[in-house]
């Protein structure tokens, strides 16, 4: 009895959490996530031996735990406009979250909290002031059922600097179909308007004229069919090396870090390719983002088994208009682009018909 007053008791308290959630829960929740993540992106830059790493490793801070602590300070009132710009930040943090199942499939984490927050967006918040970080957050989340919202806000929105907002989120979720003639005319198009109507408006750091400008860029240099530009840097040795020397191979072209989300996923999934085409004429060329003392420590612990450019400072990634991590680019023996998206199923299945096909 006393363990079910108890037990009534928690229930009672977390309906009353529930029911006085505010702004200023949702905005101490973020801060309280960056402020851990910076602490470990310091602590994890410093480990340098084995022990040192794995120290850090088990540090690092869950996502998890704080989407969950998001949710449900927002989830009991997403109805209300408050709660627009934390979804976004929520969807934000999840976007690369998964989940392993126990028949070894992988799922995304909060699939059915992004499917409420895109019905919400649909339902009360059309017409909202706050939804320019929410137009972004869903373009990259890439969900099918996110398009149709975003072309709805940048033709019916009264404020015409989220109509051009929400043109460039549904011109980055365009680009995830392909090259063909109409998606590229809508494409160009969406971009036009975002460049037109909103080029001040800040999404973070960066203006949207500056995003639209890098995604121009891309159409013109790093969509399907184009030679990819030519990279030339140091690996973490300290030697010359350029992505020409890969010439006569099908390339995975991989931009990451060790900080990036599931990255010991993505090494996994990474070497576990290279392995699989092992023997044949391909190889991975990486564009690392840690300091350098890293990079080697990564190397040489065989973390990672592919040659590396060292791009501490981002100055190749910015060559290839690359904002979020990892991404991945399959090239052909002449340095065609054949796929350009996250590391995972489709890469290897791009890189094994180019292979099959050389054969």
């Amino acid at each position: 009895m006393k363990h079910l007053h108890g037990l009534i008791a928690a229930l009672s308290l977390l309906l009353v959490a529930e029911s006085t959630a505010s702004p200023a829960d949702a905005v101490r929740i973020k801060k309280s996530w960056e402020s851990a993540a910076e602490s470990w992106t310091l602590v994890n830059r410093a480990a340098t031996t084995p022990e040192a790493k794995s120290a850090a490793l088990a540090a690092r801070p869950d996502p998890l735990r704080y989407a969950r602590q998001m949710w449900q300070v927002i989830s009991p009132s997403l109805s209300e406009d408050w709660t627009v710009e934390p979804a976004a930040w929520l969807l934000n943090l999840t976007r690369s979250l998964t989940i392993n199942n126990a028949d070894g499939s992988v799922t995304p984490a909060f699939a059915q909290e992004s499917a409420a927050i895109r019905k919400a967006v649909a339902s009360h918040h059309m017409q909202s002031p706050n939804l320019a970080p929410m137009c972004m957050a869903l373009a990259r989340n890439q969900d099918p059922g996110t398009l149709s919202i975003l072309e709805k806000i940048q033709t019916n929105h009264p404020d015409p600097k989220i109509q051009g907002v929400a043109a460039l989120a549904a011109a980055l979720v365009i680009k995830s179909l392909g090259d063909d003639a109409e998606p590229m005319r809508k494409r160009l198009t969406y971009l036009r308007k975002a460049i037109i109507q909103s080029s001040d408006v800040k999404i973070g750091e960066i203006a949207v004229a500056q995003i639209a400008e890098d995604e121009l860029y891309i159409i013109r240099n790093l969509t399907k069919g184009r030679i990819a530009p030519n990279l030339t840097g140091t690996d973490a040795a300290g030697r010359p090396l350029t992505l020409e020397s890969t010439k006569g191979k099908v390339t995975m072209l991989i931009f990451w870090n060790s900080e990036m989300p599931e990255s010991d996923r993505v090494l996994e999934i990474t070497n576990n390719t290279l392995r699989k085409f092992k023997g044949r004429s391909f190889t991975v060329i990486g564009v690392n983002h840690d300091p350098l003392a890293k990079l080697r420590t990564l190397e040489a612990d065989e973390v990672t088994n592919w040659k590396n450019f060292s791009d501490p400072e981002m100055k190749l990634a910015r060559e290839y208009r690359i904002n979020i991590l990892p991404q991945v680019i399959i090239l052909d023996g002449e340095r065609k682009i054949h796929y350009f998206g996250a590391p995972g199923s489709f890469a290897e299945i791009t890189a094994e018909a180019l292979l099959s096909e050389a054969k």
